[in-house]
């Protein structure tokens, strides 16, 4: 009787926790190379869909969400908050009339030394907005050359966000 009770009992913790975990995280494959060497192909994360509700989203983190249309799931990096004013000039982030550094694309732009990671964009010629309005966000990925990201869909939705990435 007593074996039979302890069997069911970690019968029982074992679905409980495989089904919290569930809840909780989810596992993603990364696909393409758009978020390289930040990410490379193949590379498989555990997302936790519930750190997102609890902390607010910033800049340069990593965000996998829905892409356009709810189809697939993409992963890319948050650039542009809402009430951001946002863009690249001379392979520079400028936001807000500041020119901001992206320490993580050192190795990328040492790899195109006589060209430009980034070409030149503007919110408004990308979104058609001025700002970033309320509850939205400006992704790209890190592989700036072969990413499609808000420069060619537009902003996305914070509800869209599945999780984010720990780096």
């Amino acid at each position: 009787m007593r074996k039979r009770y302890w069997f069911f009992t970690t019968v029982f913790t074992f679905l409980l926790i495989i089904s919290i975990k569930n809840l909780i995280f989810v596992d993603y494959r990364v696909e393409g190379g758009s978020m390289q060497p930040t990410l490379e192909e193949g590379h498989e994360l555990s997302i936790n869909k519930v750190n997102h509700f609890l902390f607010d989203i910033k800049r340069f983190d990593i965000v996998v969400f829905n892409g356009p249309g709810g189809k697939d799931a993409y992963i890319k990096r948050v650039i542009g908050l809402p009430g951001d004013e946002l863009y690249y000039k001379n392979d520079q982030l400028f936001i807000n009339g500041k020119a901001i550094d992206e320490p993580y694309l050192k190795t990328l732009k040492k790899a195109v030394p006589f060209g430009r990671l980034t070409g030149d964009f503007t919110l408004k010629e990308t979104t058609g907005k001025e700002t970033i309005p309320k509850d939205f966000l400006f992704v790209i990925g890190d592989n700036r050359r072969i990413s499609h990201d808000s420069r060619h869909f537009g902003l996305i939705h914070k509800d869209d966000v599945i999780g984010k990435v720990k780096e």
